[in-house]
């Protein structure tokens, strides 16, 4: 008997997914486990129907609300295909007893390798070495940096803080990383505790943001915290817009008390034209792409597999587990 279903005889799980799966994955899926009822949408609104019956749910965690939650009358866990859970209705979901899990981990490759390549973008100056090109100028008095022996400091020491400070370290950066209380994580020279921040913020060339948003990381950066960094950092926010303070970053930004922001993420997204970030020399924004990777969805569905055998053999804990209560 196939161990993938071994339990689940009597009935087969009906998985319904909201989020947008090629044909290629949907067909490689309903072959591996022909016992599992698949039902797939490209987004939820195509499947009023079938989330009565729905036991897993596969969801970019964006589309849920309590009305949704009540819907599912047969939900007993969600897969969340990304990271991020601020937009999913946790205390409705708490409250049913629904399992959690995410995609924790899924963005480390593609999000460490944005972190090195705009912090070589600014050390090496390339922007200034393309505006030469595209003017025809020959001038050698540029001034360029390196990498080695500056100091990072990373903000959520987690899958992707720990890919950060990995290849980080590969350049001779010296790596400081920030969690909830200061344990040893591999790949950092240093770890602080979150209360301990304001000790290491004056110590970095690079501040790299990758914590979840939670109640406790909203505004994480204010005005103080950019009063404490270097007149010569980079602030590089991978997280979400909101642990920033917007306000006081583009003062600090406008009054160079601060070098340089890279801005991948925003409190409101799309950007508004109108924004003044756009008109800034010493902002680099990205449109919320530093995650994007062409094996995206092949990475999510690895890990939504390995919890769908987990969840078949009825096994008590499944991978990146989420508490709901808490949020992470």
């Amino acid at each position: 008997m196939d161990e993938r279903w071994m339990g689940q005889q009597s009935s087969a799980v009906r998985v319904v997914s909201t989020a947008k799966i090629s044909g290629k994955h949907q067909q490689a899926m309903t072959t591996d486990y022909p016992h599992v009822r698949f039902s797939f949408f490209d987004h939820i609104e195509q499947a009023a129907t079938a989330l009565p019956d729905a036991e897993v749910m596969i969801t970019y965690g964006e589309d849920l609300d309590e009305e949704r939650i009540a819907q599912c009358r047969q939900l007993r866990w969600i897969h969340v295909i990304s990271a991020g859970l601020e937009k999913m209705p946790l205390q409705a979901i708490s409250a049913r007893g629904i399992r959690v899990t995410n995609a924790r981990g899924i963005h480390a490759v593609p999000m460490s390798e944005y972190a090195l390549a705009v912090m070589l973008q600014i050390t090496r100056r390339t922007d200034q070495l393309r505006d030469l090109q595209r003017d025809k100028r020959w001038d050698r008095t540029i001034r360029v940096g390196e990498l080695a022996g500056q100091t990072l400091l990373v903000l959520g020491a987690g899958a992707i803080g720990q890919a950060i400070a990995q290849k980080a370290q590969a350049f001779a950066m010296t790596t400081i990383g920030v969690n909830t209380d200061g344990r040893e994580t591999p790949h950092f020279d240093r770890m602080v505790s979150i209360g301990q921040l304001h000790l290491v913020l004056g110590l970095a060339d690079f501040i790299v943001l990758t914590v979840p948003q939670t109640p406790e990381t909203v505004g994480l950066i204010g005005r103080e915290e950019l009063r404490k960094m270097k007149p010569t950092a980079t602030l590089i926010n991978l997280a979400r817009g909101a642990v920033v303070d917007e306000v006081a970053l583009l003062d600090a930004l406008r009054e160079r008390t601060i070098a340089q922001a890279v801005l991948d993420v925003f409190q409101q997204e799309p950007l508004p034209a109108a924004h003044p970030f756009w008109e800034l020399d010493n902002v680099i924004l990205t449109p919320h792409l530093s995650g994007r990777s062409p094996r995206y969805m092949t990475r999510a569905l690895e890990g939504f597999r390995r919890n769908l055998d987990a969840y078949l053999r009825g096994a008590k804990r499944m991978e990146n587990e989420i508490d709901a209560e808490k949020g992470y």
